[in-house]
């Protein structure tokens, strides 16, 4: 595979000189990862308890940050069963070239953590939609016990040089607790999902200890612009004496004789990697394969996890009245929709998996001929050589999410199509669109006819066209590429940028003497 030259600011990371030759990445400057989850998953097989590498968009981002560079990722590993963790994540931590630590919770801490407060309350709310949010307070008390564990952790594994950088909604009190121990290290805090607006962040009946817990940070990051807004806005609102000053993508906002910087940092993917792996001969193969398989038809393709923020009843409306608006689209035109399976024991997602699937079932009894099957839907992860074969074969990308903090997988749609060919229809309300508005195509994903005119428009579009909006898609991504979200944050954080924290090739920093887990 050939890898693209990149012309972000970061330049290639990996071709960066430890500081100072010889010296131990463990005493310099370390970079230390904590969120809710480890980027390993612990499962039970018939061969005993073993791991295996996790997916999902922040794994994608911090996982080069981190590796090699005396890096730590403190998370929980998704187990509540008494496991014996220590032999398996020293193996899981020199294969992933940093240390995992985890974060042990019981069986009703997670429930009430993960499921209660985090997904029943956080994750509605912030997506604008506050009428499936619950509020419990027991709940509540659980998610501040939690981030104090987590606090307990990472207090434990510090060192005076760490930068601690925090991710999203469930640690937003992570940094108050680390305060309450001691800890004097600077701390930074990215949020992946949006930030709401005043009218919906202050139902949030905790709204003013979340927002004074996050100003215990040195540095708050936000995905957008309007992110950021919103974030200042409340501020103001719930917290009389603060005070935002400055201009550009980070400002200041004083309050209780602390100043805190707020930044805006919208994240991206390893561009790099996406078009090495997507010209692999076994990817080339795939790509062809699944283009003689569906006819050689336009694909149009979504790929989402199984959550009702991904507007995927939404999308397959709209897909419905673009086939019964424009003919020409039946037997010319496939649906391929990958659902990553989510949250399963959840029954609003439950709920969302019927709909979904009486949705397909309509649509394709309605539509289906003998030699054409209007969508296939496949309910499950793809394995990455595959997902890149269905990202180079699409046409056609549709992502329309009702909200979303980023989506990662315009990104990576647009990376993987290293022929600069194919269209992306993008919702106005992904936090992509702030970057890729101008060459994709936007719509409202609660206005079903402006997706049906969209899926019309993509499947229209001439050559030429297309071509110039990928090449200009493909441009801005490898452009702000993940290591220029890194670099931007800790330059806010720290005045550094990533190849100030060593790098040292197959390095990964040894257990401390009699160090357990």
């Amino acid at each position: 595979m050939v890898s693209e030259p990149t012309t972000s600011t970061a330049g290639d990371t990996r071709a960066a000189e430890p500081a100072g030759q010889g010296q131990s990445p463990t005493r310099a400057l370390r970079f230390v990862a904590v969120s809710n989850r480890l980027p390993v998953v612990v499962e039970q097989s018939a061969e005993g308890w073993t791991t295996r590498p996790a997916g999902g968009g922040l794994v994608t981002a911090l996982a080069p940050v981190l590796r090699n560079r005396g890096g730590l990722w403190v998370g929980w590993p998704g187990v509540t069963e008494d496991v014996d963790l220590h032999a398996l994540l020293d193996r899981a931590s020199r294969e992933a070239g940093y240390r995992l630590h985890p974060v042990r919770l019981t069986a009703e801490e997670a429930r009430l953590f993960y499921l209660g407060i985090s997904n029943e309350a956080l994750w509605p709310l912030f997506h604008d939609l506050f009428t499936r949010a619950r509020f419990s307070p027991e709940a509540w008390r659980a998610y501040l016990e939690v981030n104090r564990k987590f606090a307990r952790v990472v207090a434990r594994r510090g060192r005076s040089a760490d930068y601690i950088w925090v991710h999203d909604y469930h640690l937003m009190t992570m940094a108050r607790e680390l305060r309450a121990l001691g800890v004097e290290q600077r701390m930074g805090f990215f949020l992946h999902i949006p930030f709401p607006a005043p009218d919906i962040f202050l139902k949030l009946p905790w709204r003013a200890q979340i927002l004074h817990a996050l100003l215990d940070y040195d540095l708050i990051g936000f995905q957008t612009a309007r992110d950021r807004r919103n974030f200042l806005d409340c501020a103001r609102l719930v917290l009389p004496d603060a005070r935002a000053r400055g201009k550009g993508a980070v400002v200041s906002l004083n309050h209780g004789g602390r100043t805190v910087r707020v930044g805006t940092f919208p994240i991206s993917i390893d561009f790099d990697e996406f078009a090495h792996q997507s010209s692999a001969p076994a990817v080339v193969e795939a790509t062809r394969r699944l283009r003689e398989e569906l006819g050689g038809r336009t694909i149009l393709l979504g790929v989402d996890r199984l959550d009702y923020t991904k507007g995927i009843p939404e999308r397959l409306e709209g897909y419905r009245l673009a086939l019964t608006r424009y003919a020409e689209l039946r037997g010319e035109v496939t649906y391929v929709q990958v659902a990553v399976p989510s949250r399963r024991d959840v029954p609003e997602y439950q709920v969302l998996r019927a709909e979904v699937d009486r949705l397909i079932g309509e649509i394709n009894g309605e539509f289906a001929q003998i030699d054409w099957v209007p969508i296939h839907y496949f309910f499950r992860s793809l394995p990455r050589e595959e997902l890149l074969g269905y990202y180079r074969a699409a046409d056609i990308a549709l992502v329309t999410p009702l909200k979303d903090g980023m989506n990662l997988v315009a990104k990576e749609y647009c990376a993987a199509h290293v022929e600069n060919d194919g269209v992306l229809v993008l919702s106005e309300f992904a936090g992509a669109a702030a970057q890729l508005h101008r060459w994709a195509v936007m719509v409202n994903p609660h206005d079903v006819e402006g997706t049906a005119e969209a899926i019309h428009t993509a499947y229209h579009m001439a050559p030429a066209d297309r071509q110039r909006r990928m090449r200009r898609l493909r441009d801005s991504i490898r452009r702000n590429n993940i290591y220029r979200w890194v670099d931007d944050f800790l330059e806010a954080a720290v005045a550094k940028r990533l190849n100030d924290f060593p790098y040292q090739e197959d390095y990964v920093p040894p257990l401390d003497p009699g160090e357990g887990f």
